[in-house]
């Protein structure tokens, strides 16, 4: 009775075995398209012994399959972290990168400001440098051209050889002229004519003889502009006067003696020197 229950119950668990054993064969086949047609049919017990051993070796597969998918999702997932951290350091760097170039810009563009400003400086100094020495040279030019415009006029005349002064209104005439621009002084009559008008300026130098007077004037177109007298009772004195006229052209101008008498006259030795000079101021 025991034995036949054992067996009974041995066959009863074979066969659930066998059942549980198809179905999984079966899904396995599903799943994993395994050729099992063509398996050679033994005992019972043989058939669930090969079957258990190509299922032990299915799921040897299959948790080899897991480990190398899991394997596989933890490279994936390895990589796909690296690949994260090289974008957010590519990132980074392109940041870095956008922020130099901007600076880079910005300080060439500062740069370029800057140059422009300096050159802006320097063309408006040297155009008014230019300016100003044009405006120089045009002053040159213009003093220049009025130099060359302007007639050169002097005299300076001297030696007088009648030296009495016996006669009022008596033309005193110096007979040599040293400098005679513009050919105004007449060594012959001793009147100066002005050959352009303008402005003058004529010094009248001359000596005296001991207890005498000297009475001169300088006379311009009869009219007396300036006078003197030298008086000394031990010396021979040397005096002069002088003046600054508006004279007109081909005016005339002289030197005179204002009050003659017979006992007046100039002195000149090689110490003592009488002479009558002028000269174009402006015209």
């Amino acid at each position: 009775m025991f034995s036949f229950s054992f067996c009974f119950l041995d066959n009863q668990v074979t066969m659930l075995f066998s059942v549980t054993s198809v179905f999984l064969l079966l899904l396995l086949n599903n799943s994993l398209s395994l050729p099992l047609g063509n398996e050679p049919m033994c005992s019972k017990f043989a058939y669930d012994e090969q079957l258990l051993e190509k299922m032990i070796r299915q799921e040897i597969k299959v948790e080899s399959m897991q480990k190398d998918i899991k394997k596989t999702q933890e490279n994936v997932s390895f990589t796909l972290e690296e690949v994260k951290k090289t974008s957010v350091e590519v990132s980074k760097t392109l940041e870095s990168l956008q922020n130099n170039a901007t600076e880079v810009m910005k300080g060439i563009i500062r740069d370029k400001e800057r140059n422009e400003e300096i050159l802006r400086k320097t063309f408006e100094e040297q155009r008014n440098n230019f300016t100003t020495d044009m405006e120089e040279g045009r002053k040159m030019l213009k003093e220049l051209s009025e130099n060359i415009k302007k007639p050169s006029v002097a005299f300076f005349a001297h030696n007088v050889v009648d030296l009495k002064l016996d006669r009022t209104d008596k033309i005193i005439i110096f007979t040599t002229a040293t400098t005679n621009e513009g050919s105004g002084y007449d060594t012959s009559t001793g009147i100066f004519t002005a050959p352009v008008g303008g402005l003058y300026q004529f010094i009248v130098n001359y000596c005296s003889i001991v207890k005498q007077h000297s009475p001169l004037s300088l006379v311009l177109s009869d009219n007396v502009i300036a006078r003197s007298a030298s008086y000394d009772a031990d010396h021979y004195p040397c005096s002069s006067f002088s003046a600054v006229l508006r004279v007109k052209s081909a005016e005339k101008l002289w030197v005179k003696c204002f009050y003659g008498s017979s006992g007046y006259a100039l002195r000149k030795d090689n110490w003592l020197m009488n002479s009558f000079s002028g000269i174009l101021i402006n015209n």
